[in-house]
């Protein structure tokens, strides 16, 4: 048997917080509802409760965010609340008190007090651009007009969780080829930077003219030894440099046009905004926003903006009324296959349900093609690091079979 720490609600609304003995999770969220209380949240063990100063420091609150991961919590328990009869003040009420970061709850409290002052939801959330996307705030403002509250606040945290899980997969995929640059570029840093110029001063006694490869490595070592500072103000200029250049539209748009045109990367990039444009809209559809609404919220929300911009026809097309599947063909972006399955949805009146299954297929995809990426860099990065440190082995080698021509 296992301990379970609950926070549920009775019947009056009044939190309650306890403890439960069940096999596994299921059980004892069935332990719970047996007490006649809704469960709000069901974790396994005993919460870790430590004790916390609120301090109010200079810049503390600068930037803050909630995370996708506690904002979909918090929405799926939203909807939980709505589900089971709360009003949507109550439902808030409870929400800020079963939540435990202070960030978060001081956020939910504004909205709460807003709400509670006759402000719709949708209102009380626009107050906060910097914590909720306009994707999240449109929704929620079009299941208000519809009646459908819960049903949207469900659709919301179902597709955050797809969002989540999309970028867990690229994060895990990643983790090798960082570690094996980690490791490779430190190897080098170490055989440059404190190895090599031992040798340099070697060398230097000798008083013998050394191949080039050795000078080459010698000059390479010298410069990251002495001027390291100097190539550090030229990297962080850099980034900053480019920074700018990307914040700006024309800058941000080249570099992302340049993006979708290299091997790999760009038929990558390519799958990852299609799935995301099929299950945004799929999403905002169903949640009743009407189309070119929808489209001009997905289009606000794509990362590459060259793709953002190829979604130009879409809104001519559908003010034209040529529908959605002629113009996406326009557009130049979509692979056949998913232009096909939008075609098929909207002849067939189940554009929404296409559109999910688009986004199930290309999720698919993007995993397999991070897969192959990350088949191919590995070994691509071995190979790198062998030749950069065979280099710099053969460099010195040469200089030590070298001194054997040296006149004693």
């Amino acid at each position: 048997m296992t301990t379970y720490f609950y926070q549920a609600t009775n019947q009056r609304g009044k939190l309650i917080e306890g403890d439960v003995e069940a096999e596994d999770y299921p059980t004892a969220i069935r332990r719970v509802r047996s007490f006649n209380y809704l469960p709000i949240k069901v974790t396994e063990g005993k919460p870790h409760r430590s004790l916390s100063f609120d301090l109010k420091l200079p810049g503390a609150g600068f930037k803050k965010k909630i995370s996708q991961k506690e904002l979909m919590t918090c929405t799926q328990q939203l909807a939980t609340l709505i589900d089971s009869g709360f009003t949507l003040d109550k439902g808030l009420t409870v929400l800020v008190q079963v939540t435990e970061k202070p960030f978060t709850r001081e956020i939910l409290s504004e909205v709460q007090k807003r709400v509670h002052e006759g402000s719709s939801f949708g209102d009380a959330l626009a107050e906060h651009p910097n914590i909720f996307s306009k994707l999240y705030i449109n929704m929620i403002r079009a299941g208000e007009a519809g009646g459908m509250l819960p049903s949207v606040l469900n659709r919301l945290a179902e597709f955050m969780e797809n969002s989540e899980e999309m970028k867990a997969n690229i994060r895990s995929a990643m983790i090798y080829p960082a570690i094996l640059t980690l490791v490779g570029g430190s190897a080098v840093a170490l055989l440059i930077t404190v190895v090599i110029p031992k040798f340099s001063t070697l060398f230097d006694d000798m008083g013998q003219a050394l191949p080039l490869p050795t000078k080459i490595m010698l000059g390479i070592s010298s410069a990251l030894t002495n001027y390291w500072w100097a190539i550090l103000i030229a990297l962080t200029a850099f980034v900053i440099g480019f920074s700018l250049y990307l914040k700006n539209e024309h800058g941000r748009l080249r570099w992302d046009s340049l993006v979708l045109k290299l091997p790999l990367f760009g038929a990558l990039t390519t799958k990852i905004e299609v799935s995301r444009f099929s299950r945004t809209m799929s999403t905002l559809l169903g949640s009743g926003i009407p189309i070119l609404q929808a489209l001009m919220i997905v289009q606000a929300i794509l990362t590459n903006r060259a793709i953002a911009a190829a979604m130009d026809p879409l809104h001519r097309g559908l003010k034209e009324g040529e529908g959605l599947s002629k113009p996406v063909q326009q557009t130049g972006i979509f692979p056949p296959m998913a232009m096909h399955m939008i075609t098929v949805g909207e002849e067939s009146g189940n554009l929404e349900e296409m559109l999910v299954k688009v986004a199930n297929t290309y999720d698919k995809e993007v995993e397999r093609s991070i897969k192959q990426l990350v088949s191919l860099i590995e070994p691509v990065m071995i190979l790198l690091m062998a030749l950069i440190i065979g280099f710099i082995v053969i460099s010195m080698l040469l200089a030590i079979f070298s001194i054997n021509e040296i006149a004693f």
